[in-house]
């Protein structure tokens, strides 16, 4: 996978400083991946498995049709990291909250 350098100053412009954009964007990647792992999960307990003998199960082209899906999808840190320069995410601060 190549290497994309990221313009600091974008994320400046969006959060108080890169401490804070990089904490906002770790939030939700770990966000997307969740809800990816989820979708995967479910996705998978929908397909019936290829098994020839009680013993042993063979390979699904459906699952691994599915695994290749999810694994070339795009990576959740840069997917956080663009809807965070493109404005998509919204955050606070706790005491904001009350």
């Amino acid at each position: 996978m190549p290497i994309r350098p990221i313009e600091l100053r974008k994320l400046e412009n969006k959060t108080a400083n890169v401490y804070e954009a990089v904490i906002v964007a770790a939030k939700r990647a770990r966000n997307i991946n969740d809800n990816a792992k989820l979708e995967f999960t479910t996705l998978l307990n929908t397909m019936i498995p290829n098994v020839d003998d009680e013993f042993e199960e063979k390979e699904n082209p459906d699952q691994l049709r599915l695994s290749l899906e999810f694994e070339n999808r795009k990576k959740p840190h840069l997917q956080a990291i663009d809807e965070l320069i493109e404005g998509k995410v919204e955050f606070r601060y706790k005491e904001d909250l009350v």
